[in-house]
């Protein structure tokens, strides 16, 4: 369970306000761009491309205010292999084991079955529950209350934020009102952690990333990366990091690879990019490509691939 049993707001300390907060929705709705946004660096990969996050990813932010745990979740999707399924299921699981619940959601009137299904598990968590219109920066101001008056007759709210998370309007207030619903209670991490992702997984995600960002429609969701072995050499100043793309079929290699190994070079060198300002130091980084055929079906290949079934 995630949830705090932090202090009540009646007991002695008051010091800190510590707690999990979960953010939720469809794919694409901008979840990771907000969480990285809230922490000031890149943590959760982001694209165009729906699904793009497949973990339950933790982010911790820490101030005077106290500490909040951020988890990020896949988007909420109709599952159509058993990595669907795993992603579905991390994602619903945290809705009852936080201390608040971020439901993000396009600024549409339109509530179409994925948010319908949402909807479902909302009105049944004891958690409060925060909507947060995102990307305001695409509609009209008075565009907004129509909005705000067709999701406030389907779920209580305690509060309903528009933001933009690309740009970071009104995030600063989002983040002051989680803090709100947070039970007083003791720090889960130290001031310096901002996350519980190992080094490799980030590297892993930001190289599928770029990858992401450059392949075609139909290739993305059946790829993943793994990381052979990543080891800093003795001078510090360079990290060997060697890399695999794993994808479902041979035709789909080929398209990774491009001519002449283009689109490849083209991955490897964007992710250097990311990866070395991250690090802060230069990397050598070798991509190689293998076919898993139908890998997310199989329970063994899922695990195998940095997905772990607990999260579920």
């Amino acid at each position: 369970m995630l949830k705090s049993s932090g202090i009540s707001q009646g007991d002695g300390d008051k010091k800190n306000k510590t707690g999990f907060a979960t953010l939720i929705g469809r794919p694409n709705v901008g979840k990771s761009t907000l969480m990285n946004r809230i922490i000031g660096q890149k943590i959760a990969i982001t694209s165009n491309k729906p699904q793009t996050t497949r973990n339950r990813i933790q982010t911790v932010l820490t101030d005077e205010r106290g500490q909040i745990i951020f988890v990020d979740t896949p988007g909420i999707h109709k599952a159509k292999n058993k990595l669907g399924d795993y992603m579905v299921n991390a994602a619903e699981k945290t809705i009852n084991e936080v201390d608040v619940v971020l439901w993000l959601v396009e600024p549409a009137t339109f509530i179409g079955a994925g948010e319908k299904h949402i909807i479902e598990k909302l009105v049944r968590t004891k958690s409060p529950v925060i909507l947060v219109i995102n990307k305001i920066d695409t509609v009209k101001r008075e565009d907004l209350l129509p909005v705000i008056e067709k999701y406030k007759s389907v779920v209580d709210f305690v509060e309903i934020v528009p933001i933009s998370a690309e740009k970071g309007d009104n995030v600063d207030l989002l983040v002051e009102l989680v803090f709100k619903y947070l039970p007083y209670g003791p720090m889960f991490y130290d001031e310096d952690t901002i996350t519980d992702q190992p080094m490799r997984q980030i590297v892993a995600e930001l190289i599928r990333e770029k990858a992401l960002q450059v392949l075609d429609e139909e290739i993305p969701h059946g790829i993943a990366v793994v990381i052979e072995s990543m080891k800093d050499r003795p001078n510090g100043k360079m990290t060997d990091i060697e890399a695999t793309i794993i994808c479902e079929r041979d035709s789909h290699k080929g398209i990774v690879i491009g001519k002449n190994g283009a689109m490849l070079k083209k991955i490897g060198t964007n992710a250097r990019y990311e990866i070395e300002k991250m690090l802060g130091h230069q990397i050598n980084l070798n991509l190689w490509v293998k076919v898993k055929k139908e890998w997310r079906d199989s329970d063994f290949l899922i695990k195998n691939f940095g997905y772990n079934k607990k999260d579920e």
